[in-house]
């Protein structure tokens, strides 16, 4: 009977630790008030205005960037320094490429140079 008992205990162990282990999330966080949750150095990411082309929640245009998958609003560079942003290739308009270094901060994504690519033909 004890040789039973212990098995239970060992699996019970065993799938707890299997358990907190597998829950670990990759996924930023991007929620308001989180810590600075990744950094990136020169990488392509896709740039626009966060209400009208990345569904955003907010009042107004403000640039964001999405970057592998999730959205994040802008600090550093606004969304009028680079261009009309309600012309045909505005980030109102269109989803653009930029290549950025930075950090995420409290669920936004924080600058350091910001690079708007040129449109592919």
């Amino acid at each position: 009977m004890k040789n039973i008992e212990m098995k239970n205990l060992l699996i019970g162990i065993l799938t707890t630790v299997l358990f907190f282990a597998c829950t670990e999330s990759n996924v930023p966080n991007n929620e308001p008030g989180g810590e600075i949750t990744f950094e990136i150095n020169e990488q392509e990411v896709e740039a626009a205005c966060g209400q009208c082309k990345f569904d955003l929640e907010g009042s107004g245009c403000d640039l964001a960037a999405r970057i592998d998958g999730a959205a994040f609003f802008v600090d550093g560079t606004k969304i009028d320094d680079h261009g009309d942003a309600h012309a045909e290739d505005g980030f109102c308009k269109a989803i653009r490429h930029a290549k950025v270094s930075g950090q995420v901060e409290n669920g936004r994504f924080v600058v350091k140079s910001f690079e708007l690519l040129p449109i592919e033909k």
